[in-house]
């Protein structure tokens, strides 16, 4: 420990860093990578693009019909009319003056530039009756008229869509070169924990599988780690396991116990860039750098870890992985009970959607509000984010539910 660094089990968090410019500061630390690999389509989905992809064929490649009914060519139908119909022969192969039976998306015959629409014709024996002139090119998809041979599609930092692998797999693109996802070491910690069948005195451990799998969803790849229990040495060896990844997550022993060693591990090992955040639940976050990777530490209480996870772990995700910046979906709703803040201190209030009487939407503070109360965030809708300018929310009042299970 630096001596500039106070006795965090002598002083408690007198005084907690605000959300804003606890996330700076982490964000200050965290250097994008310029790692790319080769994927194929199939495993593109959600990959931001390293290079610009332009296409590889024409779509179509050929010229075909864009409706069902007779490939013909145009001046053989001119004239034709309700009253007055072109009358064409039925053949296999276009000559003048007949008519070749396509489908839609089917080859236009040679020397066909046009199609006539089902619709406008009637059908006697190997004859054709025409209803309607058509010009040159109608209902006919020409080669190159959806993309053409050479044409730039997406630039570098697009990220992919399901759509968009669509049509690369239309235009002839195999791989694609993308960003390579942000290595995360996912430690959970704590010697109370196991991963099943808990006897007294012994904890499910559930943070370390929650905050991998959110890691995932938010772009990155999670090696989940075995638990490490509450020993110096143990957690030292843990993160320098891990300082090869992009960022190091830790859950539990991030506040001020006797067994809450890590902000002192990894300030031995590097330095602390705060510890302790104004912000309810889940105040005791710290965040350092090891040898230049980002430590995110975060509470062990479940709510607590989830909140602090994506208010610090997912933007430090983004940036290291040059992913866009995007903020939740919201719900406006009417807050059906009051919510109870400290000033200078955000809050998060889960809340459940509903319906009143009047149809309109509704927001109702889950009964549960303690940060060890998984259940209360698994069962919730989404939260309210009460600034810290505001002494809590009133009944009544219109506020934005943000749903932070999204997985962009």
């Amino acid at each position: 420990m630096s001596e500039d660094q106070p006795d965090r089990k002598q002083s408690g968090f007198k005084d907690k860093t605000r959300v804003g410019e606890a996330r700076e500061r982490l964000l200050d630390a965290v250097v994008s990578h310029d790692r790319t690999e080769e994927v194929p389509l199939s495993s593109a989905d959600g990959r931001l693009l390293a290079e610009e992809v332009v296409a590889e064929r024409n779509v179509p490649h050929y010229p075909r019909a864009a409706m069902d009914g007779y490939a013909v060519r145009a001046e053989d139908t001119f004239g034709a009319s309700d009253r007055s119909p072109e009358v064409l022969r039925q053949s296999e192969q276009l000559t003048p003056d007949s008519a070749v039976r396509v489908h839609t998306g089917s080859e236009l015959p040679d020397r066909a530039n046009a199609v006539v629409m089902i619709e406008q014709v009637d059908e006697f024996g190997d004859e054709v009756e025409i209803f309607d002139a058509v010009a040159e090119g109608e209902n006919v998809a020409p080669v190159g008229e959806d993309v053409a041979e050479g044409q730039h599609l997406y630039d570098p930092g697009h990220r992919l869509r399901p759509s968009d692998l669509g049509l690369l797999k239309s235009v002839g693109v195999e791989t694609v070169a993308v960003r390579e996802r942000p290595a995360v070491g996912v430690i959970p910690t704590g010697e109370e924990l196991v991963q099943s069948n808990p006897g007294p005195g012994e904890v499910v451990e559930t943070n370390g599988l929650t905050i991998s799998r959110y890691v995932e969803r938010w772009g990155g790849d999670a090696t989940y780690r075995d638990v490490v229990t509450d020993d110096p040495e143990a957690l030292r060896t843990a993160i320098q396991r891990d300082l090869t990844k992009d960022v190091v997550v830790t859950t539990g022993g991030s506040s001020v116990g006797e067994r809450d060693l890590l902000p002192e591990v990894v300030a031995d090992l590097g330095e602390i860039l705060f510890h302790g955040v104004a912000l309810k639940p889940g105040h005791p976050v710290a965040v350092g750098v090891v040898e230049e990777t980002p430590v995110v530490m975060l509470p062990g209480y479940p709510v607590a870890c989830i909140i602090n996870a994506v208010q610090f772990l997912r933007p430090a995700l983004k940036r290291v992985g040059g992913l866009p910046e995007s903020d939740f979906p919201t719900t406006e709703a009417l807050l059906d009970r009051k919510i109870r803040s400290e000033p200078g201190i955000r809050t998060f209030a889960r809340v459940q959607l509903g319906e009143n009487d009047e149809g309109a939407t509704t927001a109702t503070p889950t009964r549960a509000s303690g940060s060890g109360v998984l259940s209360s965030v698994a069962l919730a809708d989404g939260w309210v984010e009460v600034p810290e300018g505001r002494e809590g929310i009133p009944e009544g009042e219109t506020v934005s539910v943000q749903d932070w299970e999204w997985s962009a």
